[in-house]
């Protein structure tokens, strides 16, 4: 039996003991995300303009204009800058870089600060240079490494800190994308593993402050434009068709994730890989410029209905391919908005093949649910993934049906064929088992809990 003081519990009021020094780890720790999105954005964004001009906010608008060879000189560059950056934090900072749900669940949330915030800001600069990965990596990594420094400074307990961190991650995307309540459920349910009522008061504060600061420098308008599209059966219908469509599809890419995660190059491969990786992507590019970046340029057409279908079609496939380039060959960066990406051309592609029966039937409400379930297979977060897509486009209340069913279904095939989501793509088979065996055993997270469930179980 496991004992636990009260002081090491989550507070559940403000009169717990050390709510005081939690609640303002907390504050703290939405602040310091807050102010760190606001400049990875700006570094994004400054990058962006660089190499390929423009306002540094549309990228496939400036790569469209791009001569080849600028394609070819950036994403060279960009692989050139991620081996460089590899090996320098490899030698700067010692051990290895932890991934931040391997981190909460077996390592006390404590991540390595150096080597986090500086692949944060190479992850960044990449992007912004054309890899095929999310800006929303670096300022969950940043927004991750601040919890951890306040737990240290105000002696939070492990529970305490898990649960910060995780708050932390979850405040970066909502910072990022100004997505408060999606960004605050996304650290609940997605990096801590677990929906509870004592959890959800600091998530929320975490991402508020985080977001809230965050609006003082960057827009707080919906990432996504979309038209007000309607309620109708036709919606409900398709999302039934869809969802376990897009679970199968959703637990390949998670395969496929994975794969390129355990198969990246060590050594002074790390040098190489990067710069022959996206310099091939940079080739890809010229023909399709919608894989550079995160895919924020291309979601936005599919979902205001002006994807032509040929792109859609190419994309389905080629999309989750750059992006498990870049992971294999060493490039770090986020993977929401990709995989939310990858999700839309699926939807887009479905409604275009459904067209001759519902020609009445909007590809972009056909993407907005691909992207929907795409993002709830994926992250084995299905309420978060509807609240997200909400906030992201705007849409509140006329798609919310046809979402929540398309979102069940894919996660619940996803789940049957994979149970683990692409964030869990750099654990190990014994953690994901050693992980399952503490959920099964109902016993709190700490350090007993995790050894015992990560040694190996003795057959009957």
């Amino acid at each position: 039996m496991t004992n636990r003081s009260p002081s090491s519990a989550i507070p559940s009021s403000l009169t717990s003991p050390r709510a005081a020094a939690f609640w303002c780890a907390v504050v703290l720790t939405g602040a310091a995300t807050g102010v760190s999105a606001i400049l990875l954005t700006r570094l994004l964004e400054i990058t962006q303009r660089y190499f390929w001009g423009g306002s540094g906010r549309d990228i496939l608008d400036a790569a469209q204009r791009s001569e080849p060879s600028r394609h070819l000189l950036a994403l060279a560059a960009a692989g050139v800058i991620t081996g460089a950056g590899q090996l320098l934090l490899g030698r700067l900072a010692s051990g290895n870089g932890i991934d931040t749900t391997a981190a909460i669940w077996f390592f006390a949330g404590r991540v390595p600060v150096l080597r986090t915030l500086g692949s944060a800001v190479l992850s960044v600069v990449i992007v912004g240079m054309g890899a095929s990965l999310g800006r929303e990596g670096a300022p969950k990594q940043s927004g991750a490494v601040f919890a951890n420094l306040f737990a240290d400074r105000l002696r939070l307990s492990e529970e305490q800190r898990r649960l910060l961190v995780a708050c932390g991650a979850g405040a970066g995307m909502s910072a990022a994308y100004g997505v408060p309540l999606g960004g605050s459920l996304f650290s609940l349910e997605v990096i801590r593993g677990i929906l509870a009522l004592r959890y959800v008061l600091p998530a929320l504060v975490t991402s508020a402050v985080a977001t809230g600061l965050a609006w003082m420098a960057l827009p707080d308008n919906p990432t996504y434009q979309v038209p007000e599209y309607p309620a109708t059966i036709a919606a409900v219908v398709f999302a039934f068709i869809l969802g376990p469509i897009a679970g199968i599809y959703s637990a390949a890419y998670i395969r496929l994730i994975t794969w390129a995660e355990r198969h990246k190059p060590q050594g002074w491969w790390r040098m190489a890989a990067p710069i022959a990786g996206l310099s091939f992507l940079g080739v890809l590019s010229v023909a399709y410029p919608q894989l550079l970046g995160n895919g924020r340029d291309v979601s936005q057409l599919a979902f205001s209905s002006l994807l032509i279908p040929s792109v859609a079609i190419s994309l389905l496939a080629l999309k989750p391919f750059a992006i498990a380039l870049c992971i294999g060959c060493g490039a770090p960066g986020g993977l929401f908005t990709p995989s939310l990406t990858s999700g839309a051309m699926l939807g887009a592609t479905l409604g275009f093949v459904s067209a001759p029966i519902a020609p009445a039937f909007p590809h972009g409400i056909a993407s907005l649910l691909g992207a929907t379930a795409v993002l709830a297979a994926t992250t084995q977060g299905p309420i978060s993934a509807v609240i997200l897509m909400m906030e992201l486009t705007g849409h509140v209340r006329s798609l919310a049906l046809p979402m929540i069913i398309a979102a069940a279904l894919a996660t619940m095939v996803s789940r049957t064929i994979d149970a683990r989501s692409v964030y869990d793509a750099r654990l190990s088979d014994e953690q994901i088992q050693a992980r399952q065996r503490i959920r099964d055993s109902g016993l709190p997270l700490n350090e007993n809990t995790v050894q015992d469930a990560s040694r190996p179980k003795r057959p009957d």
